[in-house]
């Protein structure tokens, strides 16, 4: 790039392109990029609404690898100790972009962009219930040390002895998990329409929001968690995002 020495934004395109792929071609549509904004910027919005999720770093329309959009939150100091609450809080993040979606498109117009997400859901909310017994099933481990067997022999035998009526109890609990953070996605994006909107066409002009201007025009809407607004000064500079990849 013609340059003397390594700036943070060479390091940031670098984390980039090792985490999410190569940049793609800039969205032109103008459809579809609306809607790859929005669902972004839900993500975004209930991440930084809920107590307890990780902050913001970044929110971008530039496509990398499969994801047509991406939104980057800082990893907290420990990600191997997490609370209940803030496995929840990431599900209600991870649900953001589908929410927008139907609020603002409406329920028939929800698009295949949510996939991985909603992988991301199930597997954190099987966790809850089957690993760290975070549901109404109880505090223990659901989890046959065979089920993690390399063996696929041993890894069905270890299904088969589950009780049927216990399946349906986790996958219920798993559902109820799922469906209380849509709720809660669902709502903040409802009660804060205009800040997505505002956000949102900030989003497409730009293509990129800092965490920072990000959070600047959120907290003229409403008021962030305390929380979360400490997280975010604690982590001006993350080491590593992790990042939702969608559309």
């Amino acid at each position: 790039r013609g340059k003397d020495a390594v700036s943070l934004k060479e390091i940031d395109d670098a984390v980039d392109r090792i985490v999410a792929g190569l940049e793609g071609k800039p969205l032109v549509d103008g459809k579809a990029k609306s809607l790859v904004a929005y669902h972004e910027v839900g993500h975004a919005i209930c991440g930084t609404l809920t107590p307890g999720h990780d902050p913001v770093q970044k929110v971008t329309l530039i496509p990398r690898g499969q994801a047509r959009g991406l939104t980057w939150f800082i990893p907290g100091e420990d990600a191997t100790l997490i609370s209940k609450s803030q496995i929840f809080a990431r599900i209600v993040g991870a649900l953001g972009g589908r929410a927008a979606e139907e609020v603002v498109f409406g329920e028939a117009e929800v698009t295949s962009g949510a996939s991985s997400d909603l992988q991301q859901v199930t597997n954190m909310a099987r966790q809850m219930v089957i690993n760290y017994g975070m549901s109404d099933i109880g505090p223990w481990s659901l989890m046959d040390p065979s089920a993690q067997s390399g063996d696929v022999i041993m890894r069905m035998m270890a299904r088969n002895t589950m009780s049927e009526n216990l399946q349906k109890r986790i996958d219920e609990a798993v559902k109820k998990i799922s469906m209380d953070a849509y709720e809660v996605a669902l709502q903040q994006v409802r009660d804060n329409r205009e800040a997505v909107d505002e956000i949102t066409e900030a989003l497409i002009e730009k293509e990129t929001l800092t965490g920072d201007e990000f959070r600047a025009m959120l907290s003229k809407y409403v008021t962030i968690p305390e929380e979360n607004v400490v997280a975010a000064a604690e982590q001006a500079k993350p080491a590593l995002a992790a990042e939702r990849l969608d559309l």
